[in-house]
């Protein structure tokens, strides 16, 4: 047999083999994860401040010393993987860390199913084109575009359209748009929603090269889900974890099901909020919603300096008082 044809069909062969066995694997993957859903539900979940056991890090709420990132520190596009590596949760450069231990490290830290917490390390290593379970992975191999990093992202600009393509840092002003848009102490599933909408339609308006498959798009709304699911939809807790990737003295996940958040809990909140997210494409979906979020952030600005008048007119009359 002429080489060429040999090696063609040894990689065809390859190809075929690394396909079945992937399907395979997800549908055990998601045969257990379908399991563990009724058993979630016949245990229920821990008592608060019992999810993570004595002797182990995070313990009470207490995590190891939040650090900021150093120069030659390696970060992702992911606030979650980035403040365990601030933390000291994962290598605190960021680097040489191994897909296995990834998976471990998230369940510990966040409450995710063992389901989740395989997946998604395997799913990087398979586009990173590595083995999930001898491999390793800088944090900054993970925001390659369109992996798990994506066009319309909540919190990142577009590769795109950033200055030099760095998905490592935070967004600020994208970070205060939404906690602008956020209408009360808690994030909600429409609060998440909107905001979507908006850094869709903005995308699409002003990123020549915006891709958003199908994938991607639950993926966005699996990254929201997040918020509320594990984080608790706490306004200060995600003010520590978006703007500093740190975690808040304390902190333990929303999610205290014994066997984490599995795949099928977790996507009745991810489909809640893509179903509240409308499919409208005009440019003008992306003004009209900012306006609203400006006009509410003028409101809740207006209503705490009311209520710093209203505090310094007491004290006046305290003083009075005194006097």
């Amino acid at each position: 047999m002429h080489p060429a044809v040999d090696n063609s069909l040894s990689r065809l062969v390859a190809g075929v083999t690394d396909l079945v066995t992937h399907v395979l694997t997800l549908l055990y993957l998601f045969t257990w994860d379908l399991c563990l859903v009724p058993l979630t539900v016949l245990v229920g979940p821990k008592p608060k401040g019992s999810l993570i056991p004595p002797g182990k890090m995070g313990h009470g709420g207490k995590w190891p010393e939040w650090h900021a990132t150093a120069p030659g520190d390696s970060r992702s596009a992911c606030p979650a993987l980035n403040a365990m590596a601030n933390h000291g949760i994962l290598p605190r450069d960021g680097r040489n860390i191994r897909f296995t231990d990834l998976s471990i490290k998230i369940k510990e830290t966040y409450n995710f199913a063992p389901t989740f917490c395989w997946y998604v390390p395997m799913y990087i290593a398979r586009v990173l084109g590595r083995s999930y379970y001898e491999d390793t992975v800088d944090l900054e191999d993970i925001s390659v575009h369109n992996g798990i990093e994506h066009d319309a992202s909540l919190f990142r600009h577009d590769t795109y359209l950033s200055h030099t393509g760095d998905q490592s840092k935070p967004s600020k002003d994208l970070i205060d748009g939404f906690f602008r848009s956020v209408k009360g102490d808690k994030v909600t599933v429409d609060d998440l929603a909107q905001y979507s909408e908006i850094r869709r339609a903005s995308s699409r308006r002003d990123n020549g090269q915006f891709t958003l498959s199908l994938f991607h798009t639950l993926f966005a709304s699996a990254n929201c889900a997040t918020l509320i699911r594990v984080m608790g939809g706490d306004v200060e807790t995600l003010r520590a974890w978006l703007y500093e990737e740190r975690l808040v003295d304390g902190f333990e996940s929303a999610n205290r099901d014994p066997w984490g958040l599995t795949f099928g809990a977790f996507q009745s909140t991810v489909l809640a909020i893509e179903g509240r997210i409308r499919a409208e494409k005009r440019d003008g979906t992306a003004t009209t919603l900012l306006r609203r979020i400006h006009a509410n952030g003028n409101e809740k600005q207006g209503l705490r300096d009311g209520k710093m008048r209203k505090k310094g007119a007491s004290h006046g009359l305290m003083e009075s008082a005194e006097i």
